[in-house]
């Protein structure tokens, strides 16, 4: 199950990624993925002051959405990163890592987020390319739209052939493993916030108990 987020970012909020992007220094995309032979990008240098400006900026973002908040039912986050990908650059079709280092602990990527900085009329090519089944869905989001998708599906990058793409990219570890799981609370939570108030209070209130006891019963701590 994918969540498109529209506005994500503010106006503002894109200009400002942009602004410190065109400032930043950048490096090669594989110093986070060194055995990778099929990442091809750039992404903000983590010694540069403006990576962690921009990775507050957008961890922020994500942490007042509450689109995201209720679809992805987050226990922890990785630092958001600025990457940048120019013509010829591309990623291809990859599944991410299990298990990203954060601090002192080991985060376990559940969700992968893509957050767009770019306009889709600034580049050709560059589509985010989702395998589902036998089918590919691509994303190419207006700036400050976002994609938040299960980190185990196998996806892609697809060759950047003008101009420049820029986008955030971020990993979650959920308080809900199990995808289904989360897909099912999720839905229910989209009904008891839609249909609560039509329903009489009896009702609404068996639907909370069977809500907050499948979080006990399938969330981690």
């Amino acid at each position: 199950m994918f969540l498109e987020i529209d506005d994500l970012l503010t106006p503002a909020e894109v200009a400002e990624l942009s602004a410190l992007a065109a400032k930043a220094t950048f490096v090669d995309g594989r110093i986070s993925s060194p055995h990778s032979t099929v990442k091809k990008n750039t992404q903000i240098d983590h010694a540069d002051a403006a990576y962690q400006a921009s990775s507050s900026l957008l961890a922020a973002a994500l942490r007042r959405s509450e689109p995201f908040i209720n679809f992805a039912f987050p226990a922890a986050m990785a630092p958001p990163l600025l990457a940048r990908y120019g013509p010829g650059m591309a990623y291809g079709m990859h599944v991410d890592s299990a298990i990203i280092p954060l601090g002192q602990r080991q985060l376990r990527s559940d969700i992968s987020c893509t957050v767009f900085i770019s306009e889709p009329d600034a580049y050709d090519g560059g589509a985010l390319a989702i395998r589902v089944g036998t089918r590919v869905v691509e994303f190419k989001l207006k700036a400050g739209a976002a994609i938040v998708y299960p980190s185990t599906t196998l996806h892609e990058v697809v060759p950047v052939t003008r101009g420049q793409r820029l986008v955030g990219i971020t990993f979650i570890e959920s308080h809900i493993v199990d995808p289904m799981m989360r897909e099912l609370l999720y839905e229910l939570d989209e009904v008891a916030a839609l249909e609560g108030l039509n329903m009489a209070p009896e009702n609404r209130n068996r639907l909370q108990y069977v809500r907050s006891n499948l979080r006990r019963l399938w969330g981690t701590s």
